[in-house]
């Protein structure tokens, strides 16, 4: 049993550094162009320097909503991975991890409105270039997609021993 406490908690903070890594980094949209190669994020779009990401006026909504989705994951992958060492110290034996299961798949669901959008519309939409594919970003978010909805159902259903 604790081996299993442990590695749900190994990929928590693995879930946890990837959701940072995926929301700061600007590699979500790889591209060429004339000018080499081309990568936008969530923030900015990068050439050879970084300027700010410039999108139609319809899909600003859009990529405002992307971005608080993300940042909200990773407040509350946060906030459940300190609601799990709270519980692991607080909680009687027998007793289940609810709340942290609940805040984990709370995070989850923002993860799956803020890919599903960003997939929605922003996915090969950039102009002026040729052969646009995802960068690792976008599958890092879908990855901790996945992580945040196994260990959201573990500890639902994980008793402390």
């Amino acid at each position: 049993m604790l081996v299993l406490l442990a590695g749900i908690f190994v990929v928590h903070i693995a879930t946890v550094i990837m959701l940072f890594v995926s929301t700061i980094a600007n590699v979500w949209m790889v591209s060429s162009s004339s000018f080499g190669t081309v990568s936008t994020g969530l923030w900015l779009l990068c050439n050879n320097t970084c300027n700010q990401l410039s999108v139609k006026s319809g899909d600003e909504t859009s990529l405002k909503v992307v971005q608080a989705f993300m940042i909200l994951s990773i407040i509350f992958s946060v906030v459940a991975l300190i609601l799990f060492v709270i519980q692991l110290f607080t909680l009687e034996k027998g007793k289940r991890f609810y709340v942290t299961g609940a805040v984990m798949l709370v995070c989850w669901m923002c993860i799956l409105i803020a890919v599903s959008i960003y997939t929605a519309r922003f996915t090969g939409k950039t102009q002026y270039v040729t052969n646009p594919h995802h960068g690792y970003c976008f599958i890092l978010a879908w990855i901790c997609f996945c992580f945040s909805f196994i260990i959201g159902i573990l500890y639902l259903v994980l008793r402390k021993k």
